[in-house]
């Protein structure tokens, strides 16, 4: 798949679903968005994506979409679909398309080579999904210089998509949030300094979105600066990380495993507004 056929997969979400766009990457690419259900009663927002590497997600995100617009799930869901669009395209088509030759020279130092399959941070090499004001620069994992993967920028909120997310999430006020991501099988929720209420309020519902999925409650620990994090911290909303495909599986997980995800998932927004 080419980054073309890619885009084109995403604006499939027209064909059931007015498609949007909630703002810009840091190189020009739409970030695709959509809204399903009902605009009344409670809104969440699922996010995809932001990891470069984990495009699969985005694919994910327009099946999911496209069940939710035809099965009631009581509420209304925003679909947000390539959070990291230069990402993305640096994955599946390498840094060809870069117009700027010191972009590019700079591109492959940070990732090392001018091999971009695996992949996850933006054309800054910031790890967007590290960059969120929520504790920002203490997860255990975390880098100080641009990388492929793990840098969290040289401030928080650094990276114009973090700031587009951001802006949406203020905009809309969402009930709850999902971020989709590959892989384990897993569901990250919580974090610290959650009132003791808030934190049982989440762990209730990851149990419930386990039950539907059979993925595995994991309670957030020694990571930091992820949008979950930052949506946590600032809203106290419930706010999942959700690890999708088979441990064992190979980055970056391919259409292969669409299909399996898409089932074990396609209940998540059921079971989140029940």
């Amino acid at each position: 798949m080419n980054y073309a056929e890619f885009t084109e997969r995403i604006r499939d979400a027209a064909s059931f679903s007015d498609l949007f766009t909630v703002g810009y990457s840091l190189l020009g690419e739409p970030i695709y968005a959509t809204h399903v259900g009902d605009y009344t009663g409670r809104q969440v927002i699922v996010q995809c994506a932001i990891h470069a590497r984990e495009f699969v997600t985005a694919l994910l995100g327009v099946d999911l979409a496209r069940y939710a617009s035809e099965v009631p799930f009581g509420g209304g869901a925003y679909f947000i679909f390539n959070t990291n669009p230069d990402g993305i395209r640096l994955v599946l088509e390498g840094n060809s398309f870069v117009g700027c030759a010191a972009t590019k020279s700079f591109l492959i130092e940070a990732n090392g080579s001018n091999d971009f399959a695996l992949y996850k941070a933006n054309a800054n090499a910031v790890d967007l999904n590290t960059n969120f004001d929520a504790d920002w620069g203490s997860g255990e994992s975390n880098r100080r210089c641009p990388s492929a993967e793990s840098f969290i920028g040289y401030y928080p909120m650094s990276e114009r998509e973090t700031k587009v997310l951001a802006d949406f999430t203020r905009n809309i006020r969402p009930y709850a949030t999902i971020s989709y991501h590959t892989k384990g099988e897993v569901i990250y929720y919580g974090f610290p300094g959650q009132t003791e209420n808030s934190l049982a309020r989440d762990e209730a519902i990851a149990y419930r979105l386990s039950a539907v999925t059979g993925y595995t409650p994991i309670l957030t620990r020694g990571s930091a600066g992820g949008y979950k994090d930052w949506c946590i911290r600032y809203f106290d909303i419930p706010s999942f990380t959700v690890e999708v495909g088979s441990p064992s599986a190979e980055h970056p997980l391919g259409e292969e495993y669409l299909t399996d995800i898409f089932e074990e998932n396609k209940n998540v927004l059921t079971a989140l507004l029940s």
